[in-house]
């Protein structure tokens, strides 16, 4: 008899799968991935996140693995998005190593022990850096632009942040608040949480079958998320040095614009019809009103802080004697 879940010891790896509308590839990929999960003798469960798939994905994941206890499949009611069904995932997870892999079978799962012994090593979360890629050739380039905005906007070291190939202590996976998005830059969450991040260069397959879903506003999506995660890492305890600064700004701007049109009134020249002038006006409203707002977000977080109310990232205490 098939013991509950909560009767089973907790596995030391939880391998998260998430999944939309990929009955073509997932059978064969969860075959292999336990054919080598038993060859390596790793002890783990496979939790198959089914991000509201109409495929039949489910049904095809009970087909190649009915009697395991190992696989279980967490389905979502409707498609809500990759970061979405990862979070699910990690809150179901039961292991101290959380492995991310994706379901279209280009993550080749022999390359999970290169990953579990980096984080041996010292790290806790290790990327598979993906050093040969099977994909389009617009696709590399735009990733290769992508990679390398974010690392200069966000001093990470890393050349493959959007793979979804990773392993992480469960530390960090339990630090994550995964929306819209952000799973693109779990580097950038992880390491700003004071987190040892690094890359392995892994092996990179073709498609097992299906196709790819996302499309051309994966782009332009990506680097408003990357502003998002820019704002988050760096003005989240001090909203006031970005509003602020963006205010003084503007409204020196506009006070100049208003002194030159003061001397020119001085002087005997008429302005009230100067575009300029109407200008100069809207820049230091603009200027008082994001520093106003700057102020506001200070005290919001100076209360938070007060009342205990802000999210304590772990990692921030290591050790304590």
């Amino acid at each position: 008899m098939l013991k509950s879940l909560s009767e089973r010891p907790p596995p030391r790896v939880s391998i998260l799968i998430p999944a939309y509308n990929e009955s073509e590839s997932i059978g064969l990929f969860l075959r292999e991935l336990i054919q080598v999960l038993d060859d390596k003798a790793t002890d783990a469960e496979i939790i198959v996140i089914d991000d509201g798939s109409t495929d039949g994905t489910k049904s095809v994941v009970r087909r190649a693995c009915p009697d395991d206890p190992r696989v279980r499949v967490l389905r979502l009611r409707r498609n809500q998005g990759k970061s979405h069904a990862l979070q699910i995932g990690i809150d179901a997870a039961r292991g101290e190593v959380v492995v991310l892999m994706d379901a279209d079978g280009q993550d080749d799962p022999h390359e999970i022990p290169r990953l579990l012994d980096a984080l041996d090593d010292g790290l806790d979360l290790v990327t598979g850096m993906r050093e040969v890629r099977q994909d389009r050739f617009i696709k590399r380039s735009t990733s290769r632009v992508y990679n390398w905005t974010t690392r200069r906007l966000t001093g990470v070291d890393g050349h493959d942040f959007n793979s979804g190939f990773k392993a992480m202590s469960i530390d960090v996976a339990q630090s994550l608040d995964l929306y819209g998005d952000l799973h693109r830059y779990i580097p950038v969450l992880a390491a700003w949480s004071g987190f040892r991040v690094g890359e392995v260069a892994v092996n990179h397959r073709s498609r097992l079958g299906g196709s790819s879903k996302f499309g051309r506003a994966r782009f332009w999506r990506g680097y408003l998320d990357l502003l998002t995660v820019k704002f988050l890492t760096t003005y989240t305890n001090r909203p006031l040095h970005l509003l602020g600064s963006l205010g003084s700004a503007l409204g020196g701007i506009g006070l100049l614009v208003l002194g030159w049109l003061s001397i020119q009134w001085v002087l005997g020249q008429g302005i009230g019809t100067r575009p300029a002038l109407t200008a100069g006006v809207l820049l230091v409203i603009v200027g008082v009103q994001l520093i106003s707002l700057g102020l506001v977000a200070e005290l919001l977080v100076s209360l938070a802080h007060r009342g205990g109310g802000q999210r304590r990232h772990a990692g921030s205490v290591v050790d304590e004697d």
